[in-house]
Parts: C-alpha cells; structure tokens; sequence
C-alpha cells in the first residue's frame, strides 16, 4: 500500500470540512489545492498532513 500522508481539505462557509483526496507529497497536494483555489468558488482550499501515529 502507498503511503498517502498528504489531504486537501475543502472548508465551505458554514466551516464544514470535506477532504477532496489524498497524496503522496506535500507538492502535488498544494498544487491540486492551488487549481482549484483558482476555480474563484468562495471555498478555502486546505493542505494538511495526516499524523499516523494518531490514528
């Protein structure tokens, strides 16, 4: 299994929050993230890292 630490999380206005997917670098998460950012919806586009030694 590949490790995918990495999510971009969508927060609407009400402060839901949605995770949209999961990567493998924090690179390639921020650029999803910056693409659909620049779509100009009024979501906030977040990157997170997923701390395993929570779960």
């Amino acid at each position: 299994m590949t490790d995918l630490p990495w999510v971009v999380v969508r927060q609407d206005d009400n402060g839901n929050r949605y995770r949209v997917g999961r990567y493998e670098t924090r690179e390639e998460a921020e650029r999803v993230s910056e693409t659909l950012d620049a779509r100009g919806h009024k979501q906030l586009y977040l990157v997170e890292r997923i701390d395993r030694q929570a779960s």
